[in-house]
């Protein structure tokens, strides 16, 4: 099956995530995060990316960074391959380490950014352990914590030089004398009072992270892409002899999913009803991409790529999702 689009824009601000394999931690001592930092610093430089901040958590990191070179995916393969291989072989395993390739968000700059630099920074105190405790123990929390870009940011460590400080610093105000300090208590101020509004729009941003204006161009960037994905759509799911009915396929999906057909229209930030129609129109009834759109009412082949997409990323850690997969196969997959 075709990848899902990824849209990248040269020179654009992302905020990229990758994380463990089914949860999986990706960090199992001090020697495996020196060995990631080093990775990543080498990375930037092979490949001229600007990195703004970092942070790494157990189990998962995110990044902030410009590509002039529009080389992201390059990029990005580059430092996880390196990673694993170091991985694996220091722990005796083999296999996916990371959770898919990564997930990479657009941003607009100037207020959004700064305001990504504080989700990221401070993720550390907004972990289970940490939720509960009061704000001076946070803080204490947040200055101590050495795998992520924030202690320089503040002057409690010296400045990397694999990070570029000045677009998010110089949003603090015409002092550079000022700009540690003016960082720090904007950050740790949302440590009592996160910024809700933020989190909500970057949680069902589906474009990237910023103005209506901003997004309508991103929007804009993706439509076009989504032709020219069609046009070399996967054909690998062509209808056959062996292949169940359309009618069928519904029937038992929606049976499976407890659901009425009307569900197919609904969207649900959560919600896997659409994937697992999408992903078993294609199995089972040997419809193309564009086909199932057509029987969905989605947009395009590209849309049902990034619904069936879902599946691949959920089915080894959601259960209930996966006892449904096998239910609806046990009545669709030996026909």
């Amino acid at each position: 099956m075709a990848r899902p689009l990824r849209i990248t824009y040269q020179g654009a601000v992302h905020h990229v995530t990758i994380r463990g394999n089914n949860r999986s931690r990706i960090f199992k001592n001090d020697g495996d995060r020196d060995r990631f930092i080093n990775k990543l610093a080498e990375s930037c430089r092979l490949y001229e990316v600007q990195l703004y901040l970092f942070c790494m958590m157990t189990n998962h990191v995110h990044l902030v960074l410009s590509t002039p070179k529009g080389n992201l995916s390059q990029f990005m393969h580059r430092l996880q391959t390196a990673y694993t291989a170091y991985f694996n072989r220091r722990h005796n395993q083999s296999g996916h380490l990371f959770q898919g390739r990564f997930g990479s968000t657009l941003v607009e700059e100037d207020e959004y950014i700064l305001k990504l630099s504080r989700y990221v920074h401070l993720n550390p105190v907004y972990t289970k352990a940490h939720r509960d405790k009061s704000v001076r123990e946070r803080v204490e929390i947040l200055r101590n914590y050495t795998w992520s870009s924030y202690r320089s940011y503040i002057g409690l460590d010296e400045r990397l030089d694999y990070i570029d400080y000045n677009p998010v610093l110089t949003m603090m105000g015409s002092s550079s004398k000022k700009h540690n300090s003016q960082y720090r208590r904007f950050v740790e101020g949302g440590i009592k009072d996160i910024d809700a509004a933020f989190i909500e729009a970057k949680q069902n941003a589906r474009f990237g992270i910023g103005t209506s204006d901003f997004q309508e161009r991103i929007q804009a960037r993706y439509e076009s892409l989504v032709q020219d994905y069609d046009k070399k759509e996967d054909v690998s799911f062509r209808q056959t002899n062996d292949n169940v009915s359309t009618n069928e396929v519904l029937e038992v999906v929606l049976k499976a999913l407890q659901v009425e057909p009307n569900a197919i229209q609904r969207r649900g930030l959560n919600s896997m009803v659409r994937p697992v129609v999408a992903y078993s129109l294609c199995q089972y009834a040997g419809l193309t991409q564009r086909q199932v759109a057509e029987v969905m009412g989605l947009r395009s082949g590209a849309a049902v790529s990034i619904q069936i997409k879902k599946i691949h990323k959920q089915q080894d850690s959601d259960q209930d999702l996966k006892a449904t997969l096998e239910k609806i196969k046990s009545q669709l997959g030996d026909r």
